[in-house]
């Protein structure tokens, strides 16, 4: 497995699950539980979810999956902006690790931007990696503006992660946050690698798949996971998705292959609003 080093110096998988919709119907937990636990079978060892997800529903549906292998898995959540004040993501925290069955969050994230001042944020996120609950912190649906300010608050810097839309198809980061990024070794958490399924059905993909016996999907995501620093999160609860998304993980496109890409989906030519869902 591909890995992306976070600023720490901890190396993590290019490559994990997405739980995005998870946990929102009772009639649905046991293939959802059943999806996690064969992804732990399959490999995956970073699931991605937040406390928004089936309010909390998905955090449970992890929590039940992952029991008695939780220090096989890196778990990433994430806390409401109305619940990031000093005392509110304290008490969210609390509640996302008794949901997920855990003593610790890997990678806590704010979800995106709210009335909640920055630093209030910060400093309850680091007063969390003090006390144990938490190893990393970072943020999500941040653009260049919010990642200038967040660098502007006492302890901003320590951020370990930004988790944004990105796909061959949605690039816009690539004019300015993600250079950004990268010169602060920042990773990027590519959510929605395959547009939301649009580029499952893309005529170029396909053509380069042919060659790798992969389907477009699978090469959707073996670009994201070719960018350096990006790790993806597709969601997944079909076994065969779960299987065909972990073997994308070993396909290397050539320098002919992703220049194909690129005349098929330009990079940005100037700033465009940061995609988000």
């Amino acid at each position: 497995m591909k890995s992306v080093t976070l600023p720490a110096g901890e190396a993590v998988p290019a490559l994990g699950l997405g739980t995005w919709k998870m946990g929102a119907s009772a009639r649905s937990r046991a293939q959802e539980i059943a999806a996690v636990r064969l992804a732990l079978d399959l490999g995956y060892r970073l699931i991605d979810t937040a406390e928004m997800y089936g309010e909390g529903g998905a955090e449970e549906v992890i929590g039940e999956a992952v029991a008695g292998r939780r220090d096989r898995v890196f778990l990433v959540s994430k806390v409401y902006p109305h619940n990031a004040s000093r005392k509110g993501t304290l008490a969210a925290c609390e509640s996302s690790l008794k949901r997920l069955r855990t003593d610790r969050i890997d990678l806590y994230l704010l979800h995106w931007r709210g009335t909640v001042p920055l630093a209030e944020t910060v400093d309850a996120f680091e007063q969390l990696k003090r006390a144990g609950k938490i190893r990393y912190w970072g943020v999500s649906n941040f653009d260049l503006d919010d990642m200038n300010e967040l660098w502007a608050v006492e302890g901003g810097a320590h951020c370990a992660a930004n988790q944004v839309y990105y796909s061959a198809s949605r690039r816009g980061i690539e004019f300015d946050l993600l250079p950004w990024q990268r010169e602060r070794g920042v990773p990027t958490m590519a959510y929605c690698p395959i547009d939301e399924g649009a580029l499952a059905g893309s005529a170029p993909l396909a053509a380069i798949g042919k060659a790798h016996g992969a389907t477009a999907a699978q090469i959707a995501l073996a670009w994201v996971m070719s960018q350096p620093g990006v790790i993806a999160i597709p969601k997944a609860v079909k076994p065969e998705h779960l299987r065909q998304n972990f073997a994308a993980a070993i396909i290397e496109l050539s320098a002919d292959e992703l220049a194909r890409i690129d005349r098929h989906f330009p990079p940005p030519r100037q700033r465009t609003p940061l995609a988000m869902v």
